[in-house]
């Protein structure tokens, strides 16, 4: 069973991309963020031709998350429960015997506005709603962009984490820390410690600005978070980087696991 998160930035921005490679890597579930589309506007029939069931909670021109699977898609929930959110950024369902949520937290824009303290609410929230469906000892997978890089190895240097900057500030990495310290596990983090070598420099996102990729100065924002049931099935994980040097790609790459 292969489960990939990924960030397309715009789902017709990127179709032919991401096409081409759900057809070569032909995952069993999809979780995909930053459609920025209405449900209406999905061009559903391009992944329905590869076999797959659509969930989706879109919004027009930004935000907007998707799961695809497979198998068939029952108890969907769109929206994060006990949030108040006009922004359309949780989606989850019940596919097989696994509950599987498509997640994008808000950016933050500046460490201390009123956007980051929207973040560090959804966050608040996010370990509310893990915390109680950790409970039901599902094989539970919460996949998706959170907009943290929670380690040092997940920087391109020290310096990155130095002072209060989005992404690496301490409040948004203490927040994500907060959700593994439910008992939850960090796929990549598993597969790659922090202190290997393959560990280092291992990215999810180089921003459009700056020649990020040219350079290799990324982050490693987008995770896949694990049950204790679902990681004792956990196989392997992986990002393809590669997909990120294509022609107008998106400025994240996919990251997957593979699951007994």
């Amino acid at each position: 069973m292969k489960i990939v998160t990924w960030n397309v930035n715009s789902i017709k921005a990127r179709l032919p991309i991401v096409i081409n490679w759900l057809r070569e890597n032909a995952p069993d579930i999809v979780l995909l963020q930053e459609i920025k589309c209405e449900n209406s506007a999905f061009p559903s029939e391009f992944f329905e031709d590869l076999g797959y069931n659509i969930a989706l909670h879109g919004q027009k021109t930004y935000h907007g998350v998707a799961i695809l699977s497979k198998l068939p898609i029952e108890d969907v929930v769109r929206g994060l429960p006990d949030f108040e959110d006009t922004q359309s950024r949780y989606i989850e369902a019940l596919v097989g015997s696994m509950r599987v949520s498509s997640i994008y937290v808000p950016n933050g824009q500046e460490v201390g506005s009123d956007k980051f303290h929207y973040k560090l609410s959804f966050y608040k929230k996010l370990k509310a709603h893990m915390k109680k469906s950790l409970e039901a000892k599902e094989i539970a997978i919460w996949g998706g962009d959170y907009n943290v890089a929670p380690f040092l190895a997940d920087g391109p240097n020290e310096e990155a984490f130095k002072g209060e900057r989005i992404l690496t500030s301490q409040k948004e990495r203490e927040a994500f820390r907060e959700l593994l310290w439910l008992g939850i596990t960090d796929a990549i983090r598993v597969q790659y410690s922090e202190e290997s070598l393959q560990g280092q420099h291992l990215f999810s996102w180089w921003d459009y600005r700056a020649n990020s990729w040219a350079q290799n100065k990324g982050f490693r924002i987008d995770h896949l978070l694990l049950s204790p049931q679902a990681a004792d099935r956990l196989e392997s994980a992986g990002i393809n980087s590669e997909v990120r040097a294509l022609e107008k790609a998106s400025d994240h790459a996919p990251v997957w696991i593979k699951l007994r």
